[in-house]
């Protein structure tokens, strides 16, 4: 197995990675905004307020996304293992 092999198998597993994690950051993300323009405008200053619907709405992301994410993590790990016999030859 070469270096660049090992290389693109890499590249191609991070940029699955982020692919994947990235619709549950986004909803992390702007909930934690949401919440934090709440918070300023309001002046409470609760620093529980923040988990509550955070975890409330990545949960239901993960519902929501949680088909696709695993459907691309498996074709990944199908595509890497239909070809492990290429990887030993080169």
């Amino acid at each position: 197995m070469t270096i660049d092999a090992v290389m693109d198998i890499m590249r191609n597993a991070l940029f699955l990675v982020i692919k994947v994690s990235l619709p549950v950051l986004l909803v992390s993300l702007c909930v934690g905004l949401i919440v934090s323009i709440f918070q300023t405008v309001t002046s409470i200053q609760e620093q529980t307020l923040t988990f509550v619907p955070k975890i409330v709405c990545v949960f239901f992301s993960l519902v929501i996304f949680g088909n696709w994410m695993m459907t691309a993590m498996v074709e990944f790990m199908e595509s890497l293992w239909s070809n492990f016999g290429l990887y030993m030859h080169q």
